[in-house]
């Protein structure tokens, strides 16, 4: 797990949604998903449950990248064993006021958590 830096946290929490590549790109645009961040950490729902495409794309490869306007962040993806701080549900609430319910209400969409972490530097 890793805090995303000030300047970072900032701009996804002041950000309506993000675009999520999943794995090395492969040509993919990506999935325009809400999020939110707790604590200093990222997090996004699958409101489709464990059963979307992309959330198991995500459990399967990992890793991706993030942009959100004209920044791009290469990240991890975690999915097992996650379990997401109590604040998570109340900051979709506050974020997407009514729209939040089918990321808060729902147990699929619960289970289906992700926290995306900046992906460690390279090492030199």
């Amino acid at each position: 797990m890793s805090i995303w830096p000030p300047e970072d946290r900032s701009l996804l929490a002041d950000t309506y949604a993000l675009v999520l590549i999943v794995g090395e790109g492969d040509g993919s645009p990506g999935v325009e998903i809400g999020m939110v961040v707790v604590g200093g950490e990222l997090y996004v729902r699958a409101y489709r449950g464990v059963r979307s495409r992309w959330y198991r794309a995500a459990q399967e490869d990992g890793r991706g990248t993030i942009r959100v306007g004209a920044v791009t962040r290469d990240v991890t993806l975690e999915t097992r064993g996650l379990e997401p701080p109590a604040g998570v549900e109340a900051a979709f609430r506050a974020k997407y006021g009514e729209l939040a319910e089918a990321l808060v209400a729902s147990p699929e969409a619960r289970a289906a958590t992700i926290r995306i972490d900046p992906a460690p530097a390279p090492a030199r």
